[in-house]
């Protein structure tokens, strides 16, 4: 095989993978090449960090994937935007920081994963995290991680906190604490009124290393695998395909998508469709693809009294001009916030040991959501929105074709048992709930979405099945664990093939209840060490 030779080669600098290659380049010893199919993170509504609007349906940034039609919601296709740019997802998404539940990494041990319980996990969430409230039991600084609260914050916002309270929705000021349970003002990887994605945590001192190389530009086509044993990586370029070695190791990155995509592709996955497609069959693992599974969400959306909505802002260009000087002169206004200030993490029924609901609560209400963009409401509206954190559907990603460039088939199969259906309806009654309180009165006018008039389970189902959507936090699709159909060991190495490892939101064996992005850069912090540990 000709190509240049690395120690190591990490596919997919996203959330995880600019972790892994952040870390293994750090103390010099390591030769290691860092491919994204993307280009530099030089876009500047990346680094706004309401700028996310503009990167929603970017292809310049962005995969643009959609799903097969869902049985379920109408036959209806969800859109997937996933990160096409150094960084990854952790550039274009909404920079939420929330690591999920305790109990969840607990499971995790539980079903064979030795390593990953949360007393395991939480110093590589300490270690990688700058908390801007400083240091205690649960937080670190002086990680590459900026972690940080709102620097504004409107008064619906702190509308919305107070009537959550007046549900009877205890005060939680850390989601990332002691207790998962409550409402409270979310933090943010944002530094200064600036986006602080992966690549800017991992990548921004370490691209100046002699011992890291990044391309960019330079998408993964193939895993190079020989006697059993992954020796490089095949990618594209504008220049034409290209090899490269790796003396050591190689870490896929690609994402919940893009993994099992380049696992198939080389060989590695589901025998039967491997044939189909043409692929020649290296190891035969039906697990590749399998356990795709993603939070799922709908919306309560009010109009609102007081024009004090991000409606406003998009629908008045007065507005956009003064949030623009705000931004400009202060680092401060709508544009340094993502508009999304409050949560509140609660269960759909009293007897489960943890939440299983997560309401986002959105200075904004739109009319549809699609791959041709997001379009807000015309007029001042606001939204709550249920998110169902413990879904039982499974989905599977397989190949389209065996064209490496082609997208992958999606499927969620979302609402498939009486549990996801329940919880989707307790949680828009919940929402109900909040949305009457007094301390929302002043800026309610009516619900417009499901109306007020909706009400019965069947309307509440219809409404549901007409503009449910993924919440895009997908996992699952090269599941870690010790069972038959699982695809990595704890050590997060892909079984049967020697030096090859899985490293993202792909490995997860069931989902986090709450956003992904931190515990990708978890899951690439231990990578890393992991592979520190074997190279010794």
């Amino acid at each position: 095989m000709q190509g240049e030779a690395y120690d190591f080669i990490v596919t997919g600098a996203g959330s995880a993978g600019c972790a892994v290659a952040g870390r293994l380049s750090e103390d010099g010893r390591y030769r290691v090449l860092l491919l994204e199919a993307g280009p530099k993170d030089s876009y500047p509504w990346i680094h706004i960090p309401l700028g996310y609007h503009k990167t929603f349906n970017n292809p310049r940034v962005n995969w643009m994937f959609d799903s097969e039609p869902e049985p379920e919601l109408n036959n209806r296709i969800m859109y997937q935007p996933r990160g096409k740019v150094l960084g990854g997802t952790s550039s274009i998404n909404g920079m939420v920081y929330m690591r999920g539940n305790a109990a969840d990494y607990d499971e995790w041990r539980q079903r064979g994963c030795e390593g990953w319980d949360y007393d395991s996990v939480l110093p590589y969430f300490k270690r990688a995290e700058d908390q801007e409230r400083g240091p205690d039991e649960f937080h670190g600084v002086g990680g590459p991680l900026k972690v940080s609260d709102h620097r504004w914050q409107p008064t619906l916002a702190k509308a919305m906190h107070e009537a959550a309270q007046q549900a009877g929705i205890p005060a939680n000021p850390d989601f990332n604490g002691r207790t998962q349970e409550g409402v409270g003002f979310y933090q943010t990887t944002i530094n200064r009124a600036r986006r602080w994605s992966s690549a800017r945590a991992y990548l921004r001192d370490a691209k100046k290393r002699k011992n890291l190389t990044i391309a960019t530009s330079a998408h993964a086509t193939r895993v190079l695998i020989e006697n059993g044993r992954a020796v490089g990586v095949e990618y594209r370029t504008p220049d034409g395909l290209q090899t490269a070695r790796a003396n050591r190791e190689v870490i896929v990155s690609g994402g919940v998508y893009g993994s099992p995509q380049l696992l198939m592709l080389s060989g590695v996955g589901p025998a039967e469709h491997l044939n189909k497609h043409g692929i020649a069959v290296i190891k035969d693992m039906p697990g590749v693809g399998s356990n795709l599974h993603d939070h799922f969400n709908t919306y309560v959306a009010y109009k609102c009294a007081q024009p004090v909505t991000m409606n406003d802002l998009v629908n008045s260009l007065p507005r956009r001009i003064l949030a623009g000087m705000q931004y400009a002169f202060g680092r401060t206004g709508p544009l340094a916030s993502m508009g999304l200030y409050v949560g509140a993490l609660v269960r759909s029924d009293r007897r489960l040991e943890r939440p299983d609901l997560q309401i986002n609560m959105f200075a904004w209400a739109i009319k549809e959501r699609n791959r041709h963009g997001v379009v807000a409401q015309p007029f001042s509206a606001f939204g709550l929105s249920p998110v169902h954190l413990r879904p039982d559907g499974r989905g599977t990603v397989r190949l389209k074709s065996a064209d490496p460039l082609a997208a992958p088939e999606i499927r969620f199969n979302f609402l498939k048992s009486a549990n996801d259906w329940n919880a989707m309806i307790q949680g828009l009654r919940i929402c109900r709930d909040i949305g009457k309180q007094a301390a929302l009165k002043p800026f309610v006018v009516d619900e417009i979405s499901p109306g007020a008039d909706v009400t019965d389970e069947a309307g509440l189902r219809a409404h549901i099945r007409a503009n449910g959507v993924s919440n895009l936090h997908p996992v699952g699709t090269c599941r870690m664990g010790r069972a038959v159909d699982d695809v990595v060991d704890p050590q997060l190495r892909v079984y049967g093939i020697e030096r090859l490892r899985v490293a993202d939101a792909s490995i997860m064996p069931s989902i986090v209840a709450g956003n992904t992005n931190a515990p990708c850069i978890m899951i690439g912090e231990k990578c890393a060490d992991l592979v520190r540990q074997a190279a010794q």
